[in-house]
């Protein structure tokens, strides 16, 4: 039987995402909580290659979920971002933990990469025409990141995406630097993870979606 997923619900008015909790970058939106966690379930086969490219065993059956917490929402979650921290996530993290969600993070960044690699540079466009194409998605993705650095303590350059060199420095600055709270963490540190390997993988997912 495969085991069952903790996982954190923010409702805001328009819109609830489900977040696993052990599992940065395995969220996914809905209307209300069911369509959510039904959405956060069919994304499990999707999730997988990202647990495997971070070396842990995942089961993508383990789509059973327990609600572990309930957290308010806000403009950010009705807009499409899981904003909301969960008060789960305040503790100072393990040295263990901190680990397992660097290697995370660093798989959704390898995913991306991927995703990247194999995708025309001009995407299928929206139902009415809108959407990035495929460098002005990576672009968009390392100018979030360098925000969230900022929650983390951190002050970053954004790297030109097509410069692979650089972009990999910025990243293990990111790594680095994610290693303890400090008075300048605004975020908790395992909500850092959860929302920037979210953030990575919503967009890797837009692209493979997306290539004609």
């Amino acid at each position: 039987m495969a085991a069952r997923v903790r996982v954190y619900l923010e409702t805001g008015s328009k819109r609830v995402f489900a977040s696993a909790a052990d599992w940065p970058g395995w969220s996914r939106g809905g209307k209300n909580e069911a369509l959510a966690l039904e959405t956060l379930a069919t994304y499990a086969a999707r999730y997988a290659p990202v647990a495997r490219l971070a070396g842990l065993t995942f089961d993508a059956r383990a789509t059973e979920f327990d609600v572990v917490e309930r957290m308010p929402g806000g403009a950010s979650t009705d807009y499409g971002v899981p904003g909301t921290p969960a008060r789960d996530e305040a503790g100072a993290p393990t040295a263990a933990q901190l680990k397992r969600m660097r290697s995370l993070l660093e798989a959704a960044w390898k995913y991306l990469d991927r995703a990247r690699a194999s995708a025309p540079a001009t995407l299928r466009k929206g139902p009415r025409g809108g959407g990035r194409d495929r460098e002005p998605i990576y672009d968009h993705v390392l100018g979030a990141e360098v925000e969230y650095a900022k929650r983390i303590g951190l002050r970053l350059e954004q790297p030109p995406g097509g410069d692979a060199k650089a972009v990999n420095a910025f990243r293990k600055a990111i790594l680095e630097g994610f290693h303890t709270s400090s008075p300048a963490t605004k975020w908790p540190l395992a909500y850092f993870a959860r929302r920037a390997a979210w953030h990575v993988l919503d967009h890797a997912w837009e692209i493979e979606d997306r290539i004609p």
